[in-house]
């Protein structure tokens, strides 16, 4: 293996549940989550997503935009570049503070993040079986790493060192350190650094919120937890500008229209909450920030994160640029930098807690008595397929006909599939295990009165309809 693929620990990412172990395995068999590079082995951090689980992506990133931008009136978007000048890292103190703790052990050499390691150690009690720590002592963790041994070989831990965790590369064809560059950390600042140009372009007035979907990128010492943490990312991020004074108002907002947006995509509200930051762990530019988090198989978890940034950014980037970045409020004549509101939310940790959700295991009636059926419960809009015609039998050419003609004629208005290959009850149950709403069964009598079967995903219940119908009727079962 070459040594840039060196071992990196996920010890203690994730509890073997027996939930989680099941939707990981739904997701490499019905071609929702691969992981990347398998055939050579994979890279860890790193997940390749299917033809479902690029289709459940693409509505889940559909659903925000529709509903944070087109929906609004007050946010636009854009689509910042992933490399930007060195600089813009500088200034957003990325350069000389995004770092994690890394510890490494002295003889088996498995690295660790270290406040994620104290942290599993203290949450167990198995902290004490190394020695009484106090709260002070927990915190110096160079301290705590002289006493405890690594839980994979028992060895001395080499103190932990901090990690800077962007990904470096070079711009041009030489490398050296004048073409250095880094792929973005965070969406965020490819918003703040053109700031000034939607403001002089877009006519938007305060206050007004930028919108942005796009890849980051971590280093991140110990990727666990399936795609929850990974090193590659996607966002959907806002930076809503408000007037200094009003910030706090609208962060509240934010709060509400953020959990109204999950809980109308379907996620139940026993299993999502808000956690406001303590003191002690907000970020050294916010004010005030919460998470909205979600109850997944390995524990209740960061979904989004809504921030005050205040005039942090603006200022850093006013400074370092020598550009003026003040807002000139045409009401009261006067010039300020404003606050800024940002909600973050992950597009993966949303995926997989929006299949976390939906995921239900039913007992049916099948053709040799009693059968689980597995069946993922998604919302209308996140649902890849919304529709899948399936012929009764493949092996009889007048209903695979019959059935390619509707499936040709459906494919002009919805997402849909067609499915011969196996039992009818089969192809039912993989239909299932997708999400896919509707089912359409043609059968012999389809041919003789030019109707079908429609299947209703949740209840299974079927009804008969005509052909000409179809297009009306799923469209009417669709929208509400």
């Amino acid at each position: 293996m070459p040594p840039s693929f060196k071992k990196v620990i996920v010890y203690y990412s994730m509890p073997e549940t027996n939930l989680m172990l099941k939707i990981i395995s739904l997701c490499k068999r019905r071609g929702i989550i691969y992981q990347s590079s398998e055939i050579y082995g994979g890279i860890g951090g790193f997940y390749d997503y299917g033809p479902i689980g690029v289709e459940l992506k693409n509505n889940i990133k559909k659903a925000w935009w529709e509903d944070m931008v087109w929906k609004r009136g007050d946010v636009v978007g854009l689509d910042a570049s992933i490399i930007m000048h060195p600089l813009v890292w500088k200034a957003s103190g990325h350069i000389d503070s995004f770092t994690d703790p890394l510890a490494e052990c002295k003889n088996c050499h498995l690295r660790f993040r270290a406040d994620h390691l104290i942290k599993k150690l203290k949450d167990s009690g198995k902290l004490d079986e190394h020695g009484i720590f106090t709260e002070e002592e927990v915190k110096d963790m160079e301290s705590v790493f002289q006493k405890i041994k690594c839980p994979e070989c028992g060895g001395p831990f080499v103190p932990p060192r901090k990690f800077n965790l962007m990904f470096k590369t070079s711009v041009g064809p030489v490398e050296e350190e004048g073409a250095m560059a880094y792929l973005r950390p965070e969406t965020a600042q490819g918003i703040f650094v053109d700031y000034r140009n939607v403001l002089d372009t877009a006519r938007v007035k305060i206050p007004f919120g930028i919108a942005q979907i796009g890849k980051a990128f971590r280093n991140e010492i110990t990727p666990g937890n399936f795609i929850f943490r990974t090193r590659e990312f996607e966002q959907m991020e806002i930076e809503y500008f408000v007037k200094p004074g009003q910030d706090e108002k609208f962060h509240r907002d934010w709060i509400k229209w953020r959990l109204d947006w999950y809980l109308g995509l379907g996620i139940r509200k026993e299993n999502i909450k808000i956690r406001e930051h303590e003191k002690d762990e907000l970020a050294h530019y916010a004010k005030a920030c919460v998470d909205v988090e979600y109850k997944f198989p390995f524990g209740w978890s960061e979904l989004e994160g809504i921030a005050n940034r205040t005039d942090f950014d603006l200022k850093q980037h006013q400074k370092f640029s020598g550009k003026d970045l003040g807002y000139f409020d045409e009401n009261e004549k006067t010039v300020y930098i404003p606050y800024v509101i940002e909600p973050s939310a992950g597009v993966d940790r949303t995926l997989i807690a929006v299949i976390v959700d939906a995921y239900s295991e039913e007992e049916v009636e099948g053709v040799k008595g009693k059968e689980t059926r597995v069946v993922l419960k998604l919302h209308k809009r996140l649902a890849p397929i919304k529709v899948a015609v399936l012929p009764l039998l493949s092996n009889r050419q007048e209903l695979v006909d019959k059935a390619k003609e509707i499936y040709r004629l459906l494919q002009n208005y919805f997402v849909c599939q067609y499915d011969e290959t196996g039992s009818i009850g089969r192809r039912y149950r993989r239909q299932d295990e997708v999400g896919t709403i509707f089912c359409l069964t043609v059968d012999f009598e389809s041919l003789k009165q030019d109707d079908l079967t429609i299947r209703d995903r949740d209840s299974m219940a079927q009804e008969r309809i005509k052909i000409e119908d179809l297009i009306k009727v799923l469209k009417e079962k669709l929208e509400n």
